[in-house]
């Protein structure tokens, strides 16, 4: 009786998924502000992570704000990156780009972890997003993973978690710094300062060099500083989802 009642406990206390699958979720913003620049989402944060975790056996689905097209930001068009290259000859993730789902057409119960993919034009339709909102809580309620890369974390600018409180409240983790945002100019286009935001909802900013990696694992939030940083996320991730097996 006593076994039985402990494997009861074991099997209602795991995390309960449905398969063995990622979603990664991409802005539908094209413009740069007030600027005539084009911008979107950043390839290789898309790329770096995605072929570590799909290399690894796991299903991966791709969403974006609107569904459709995603916009790639053409400064991250870097074919002699060979994570770039290799996208440019995949055929299932080409498709996966040019028809995203529409988040609110995701089922959030299919998918161990999310990865918000950055690029600038997060700025505008990440934070404060009812929809993004809605399923970062109930893959991080499940026991599942929450992930960002660089612009990525305005995802969980505003994320409250069942009990009121901020997802990010208390918890260490890394985002494109207000110096990196200097560096190329755009602090005064972008219509808010990530690092600061995140601070007030009560987050740890970790403050890496510009432009080195620096990647943040705090209780199943792992976020990542910058471009660089996209890879070593992935394998964060993939450490992660071993962990929750």
């Amino acid at each position: 009786m006593k076994f039985l009642l402990l494997l009861m406990t074991l099997v209602f206390a795991a995390p309960s998924f449905a398969a063995d699958k990622i979603l990664f979720v991409l802005t539908s913003h094209n413009k740069m502000g007030s600027l005539d620049m084009k911008t979107g989402f950043w390839l290789g944060e898309l790329t770096h992570p995605y072929y570590v975790l799909a290399d690894a056996g796991f299903g991966v689905d791709v969403a974006s704000i609107d569904g459709g097209m995603a916009p790639i930001d053409p400064k991250s068009l870097d074919f002699s990156d060979e994570n770039n290259a290799r996208f440019i000859n995949d055929k299932k993730l080409m498709a996966s780009i040019i028809n995203t789902k529409a988040i609110e057409d995701v089922n959030s119960e299919d998918y161990q972890a999310v990865v918000y993919v950055g690029g600038h034009g997060t700025m505008w339709d990440f934070s404060n997003n009812e929809r993004i909102n809605k399923l970062t809580v109930s893959i991080y309620e499940r026991g599942g993973i929450v992930s960002a890369i660089c612009h990525g974390p305005a995802a969980l600018t505003d994320v409250k978690l069942s009990n009121g409180q901020y997802l990010v409240k208390g918890k260490k983790l890394a985002a494109f710094t207000n110096e990196e945002e200097s560096n190329v100019g755009l602090t005064e286009v972008v219509p808010f300062s990530l690092q600061d935001t995140l601070m007030s909802k009560g987050a740890k900013h970790i403050y890496g060099a510009a432009w080195t990696v620096n990647v943040v694992n705090d209780r199943r939030v792992i976020t990542g500083q910058n471009p660089q940083s996209a890879r070593k996320v992935g394998e964060e991730i993939l450490t992660g989802l071993k962990g929750i097996k």
